[in-house]
């Protein structure tokens, strides 16, 4: 008989109410921050090597891309064993340990908390195969479309389209039936209808906050109640329907959310929560974020990171012009929509979210540094929680592979062997790749100048973007005009200053093709931001903003000023009163 490894002590963490609303949240996705040991492939001792940088950054949570078991086939997305760290991070101690670290130093942690699927390595989802197995009911398994042959084309219970390409049904001939996969076949998705399913989630939930964690950042929690299943109407020359249409804001959402809430003890414990949620509207988040309904603290909305995709075209990879007012009366719109009720979530990056800086920036050599520093002043000066994804503090750029073989996303290479199938160049297909694949946020963590950025010793699962030279931590740290250090003053300005956290917000100049103004405002204080996002100069109109004499300037891209003349890329934050 083994015995038990032992625990890490819990180090205690405060958690006053609210008290995610002044935070700054560091998204560490774990394969591309830091290797350890040499396998290319970032791990959590890697992490915990790093923290100092973290304390250094100024943020006050951590959320932690999944590090559970799991066969990789989504990177981490498909779990095997929620309670269990795959060998590739290490091992349920060296969590422990980072946690511990984390905690010590005053940084609390949020888990990836994956589970509208499973892998269908998943114990649970293997005893479900059998259609006499207790467990069958735990996912949604369906028989083939009447009059069709199980396993024919067409035969699939639905026409719904999977998020990954191809149909969201898969055949399994052991079963003689179809199970519901939204993204990756090897993703079945759980049946949260049955109350075992959900009683089993929440005590698996209960178990990592017994072991320190501070919350949960939920993915893809708006689809766990699916609505009837039929069929959509495909687009001329389709066959199959975004899936969805049919699985988004179900009807029991609501209800599963607080449930969870309460049986976990999420609010009773001031525990963060944010809830991914594709297809989301502002109402349905008002009714997830209302304190009085006890269910999350946050939500991710997606329209925001939308707004480049071609109206009526076949998915995020068919590319439209980003138009600036589009953009700035979106996050208007979720800004005056959770005034009242409910807090924003604000985020331009993330793991399934290209750069920054060469999506709403310019990030050629000449604008790149002040471009990511005028978006980041953007970010924070809106009223909401916000959210870095590690290498955005150093303006870290897309990577342009000039091969698929380069690539490593299952989305990626999904869409690149369809794109194909249909008769796209391949020129064609690699430039939608250059500018939305979910790899170039993925591009292993630049450190230093050494070789491979400093990330490991060995070769890296995926290619390290090639101006690490110039682009690294090292180099940031140094010097005092870097993007890192514009990130810090940013954070700093938040905890000093209540306006930034509580102030109301108000957009100025909505239809202004360049420039981007707003106000934030609390008590008898007044903070202004100004800042040109383009690569020209421009001029805000005289009389469309708060008179300057007098006002002190809190952080600037090119120096104090109080000229309404704004040089490409160009920022500045006053306190007016």
């Amino acid at each position: 008989m083994t015995s038990e490894p032992t625990r890490t002590a819990v180090v205690p963490v405060a958690r006053p109410t609210d008290w995610w609303k002044s935070s700054v949240v560091y998204q560490i996705y774990p394969r591309s921050f830091a290797d350890s040991n040499g396998d290319g492939i970032g791990d959590l001792q890697g992490i915990t090597s790093h923290l100092d940088y973290l304390v250094e950054l100024g943020v006050d949570v951590v959320w932690l891309s999944p590090v559970y078991a799991s066969p990789m086939d989504d990177n981490g997305y498909d779990i095997s064993n929620y309670q269990d760290v795959d060998p590739i991070f290490g091992r349920l101690e060296d969590l422990e340990r980072l946690i511990a670290g984390l905690h010590e130093r005053g940084i609390k942690i949020v888990m990836d908390l994956v589970v509208n699927h499973t892998s269908d390595e998943h114990p649970w989802f293997i005893e479900s195969r059998d259609p006499a197995s207790a467990k069958r009911d735990w996912y949604c398994w369906r028989p083939a479309r009447p009059g069709c042959e199980p396993g024919s084309e067409g035969a699939e219970p639905t026409n719904w389209e999977s998020a990954f390409s191809g149909p969201a049904w898969q055949f399994d001939e052991r079963s003689g039936e179809y199970y519901l996969h939204l993204f990756s076949p090897k993703q079945p998705d759980l049946n949260w209808e049955n109350p075992e399913v959900r009683r089993a989630v929440y005590d698996m939930m209960k178990w990592w906050v017994d072991r320190g964690v501070d919350g949960f950042r939920m993915d893809v929690i708006n689809l766990i109640s699916k609505h009837d299943l039929v069929d959509g109407v495909p687009a001329p020359g389709r066959t199959l329907v975004s899936c969805f249409l049919f699985t988004a804001n179900g009807p029991r959402l609501d209800e599963f959310l607080a449930e969870m809430n309460a049986e976990v003890g999420l609010d009773a414990q001031n525990l963060l929560t944010v809830g991914e949620m594709p297809g989301s509207t502002i109402e349905t988040a008002r009714r997830a974020t209302d304190p009085a309904n006890h269910e999350l603290n946050m939500v991710f909305t997606f329209e925001h990171v939308s707004l480049d995709i071609r109206p009526g075209g076949s998915g995020k990879f068919d590319l439209a012009q980003l138009s600036l007012p589009a953009l700035k009366k979106n996050l208007n719109e979720w800004q005056l929509g959770l005034a009242d009720v409910g807090w924003n979530s604000l985020y331009w990056d993330n793991h399934d979210q290209p750069r920054a800086v060469s999506r709403y920036g310019d990030d050629s050599p000449r604008h790149r540094v002040n471009s990511a520093k005028t978006l980041a002043t953007v970010q924070h000066m809106h009223k909401g929680t916000p959210y870095i994804y590690q290498g955005e503090e150093l303006g870290m750029t897309n990577t342009y592979f000039t091969a698929i073989d380069q690539y490593r996303d299952i989305e990626s290479l999904n869409y690149h062997a369809a794109a194909l199938s249909l008769g796209m160049e391949v020129e064609t297909v690699l430039h939608s790749l250059w500018v939305k694949s979910r790899d170039n946020a993925r591009t292993p963590m630049q450190w230093n100048d050494s070789s491979h950025a400093g990330f490991t010793a060995g070769i890296p699962w995926l290619p390290v973007n090639a101006n690490y030279v110039t682009i690294n931590a090292a180099a940031a740290l140094d010097d005092p005009n870097s993007v890192l250090h514009h990130f810090r003053k940013l954070i700093k300005l938040r905890h000093d200053h209540p306006v930034v956290v509580h102030g109301r917000f108000e957009l100025l100049l909505p239809d202004h093709e360049e420039i981007w103004a707003l106000t934030r405002t609390l008590d008898d204080q007044v903070l202004l931001m100004i800042a040109n996002c383009s690569s020209k100069s421009a001029s805000v109109p005289p009389k469309a903003v708060p008179e300057l004499a007098g006002a002190n300037v809190l952080l600037a891209t090119h120096g104090d000023s109080t000229s309404l003349e704004l040089e490409p890329w160009e920022s500045r934050i006053y306190l007016l009163s």
